[in-house]
């Protein structure tokens, strides 16, 4: 073979060993774009799914609005709602969650009696409403439904309302007080409850900032959960012996003196 012959052939491989690596180097590119590309779209996912995450269990009535207590709403910070005669000798002070199911237990153990109490003027009752289950579970039902009970305290009808929420409560994860329609169902329980004003107190979310601020001070309080309550200041949903009976004895107890 002539030496012009094999420079040929030399120079031929050469030049395919030039483009086998330029297409590497193309081929190493178009995978790091791929790759890159791959990142990109899997973060901004993740942005995405970060985005509604954060936004989870919010809704138009969630942005904070000015604090609008209900109607005769009192103690300190105006937080409470309070049912009874001022003159009654005992207090009891309750912190209650209107999708706790402990808190329904108390209400159907000690409704009857904490009524016959109140009734009788021996005993005066301070409702503090927080919203631990909406922390817990997600949702809004517990700050919705107290905003509803709030708004029916503004039409007089608290202790009413208050009683049909927990008689009709639903399973704890079923976020069912959320739902507008749900609670106008029930107002519907109680006789001229379910008025536009009490519609429109409940779509405007009018004490849901108040609602946040109770559940605010309920944090900050140093109680261990719902419901809380105290009489006169003493921690008996803690106590072990307590029933009705024994809370009516006590209340009579202090009613003479």
């Amino acid at each position: 073979m002539s030496e012009k012959n094999r420079e040929g052939k030399r120079t031929a491989r050469e030049r395919l060993a030039v483009e086998r690596e330029k297409q590497k180097a193309s081929d190493k590119r178009r995978r790091a774009l791929i790759v890159g590309a791959g990142v990109v779209c899997v973060l901004g996912l993740a942005a995405v799914i970060g985005v509604v995450a954060a936004n989870a269990g919010k809704d138009s009535g969630s942005e904070a609005g000015p604090v609008v207590g209900p109607s005769g709403a009192q103690g300190k910070d105006g937080l409470a709602i309070p049912v009874g005669q001022e003159s009654a000798k005992s207090t009891l002070t309750v912190w209650e969650d209107f999708r706790c199911p402990a808190c329904k237990s108390f209400e159907d153990a000690y409704r009857s009696t904490i009524h016959e109490l109140t009734d009788a003027g021996q005993l005066r009752v301070e409702y503090h409403l927080a919203t631990i289950i909406d922390g817990n579970m997600g949702g809004t039902g517990s700050r919705n439904a107290a905003n509803a009970a709030a708004c029916a305290q503004d039409a007089g009808k608290f202790t009413q309302y208050h009683d049909v929420l927990y008689e009709n409560q639903p399973p704890e994860v079923d976020d069912a007080f959320a739902k507008n329609s749900k609670l106008f169902e029930l107002a519907g329980k109680v006789k001229g409850l379910d008025t536009p004003a009490f519609r429109k107190c409940v779509e405007d979310g009018t004490h849901n900032s108040w609602v946040e601020k109770s559940n605010d001070a309920f944090k900050s309080g140093g109680f261990s959960g719902t419901p809380t309550v105290l009489l006169n200041g003493k921690n008996i949903y803690q106590d072990q012996t307590m029933t009705p009976a024994k809370l009516k004895q006590m209340v009579e107890e202090a009613a003479k003196g």
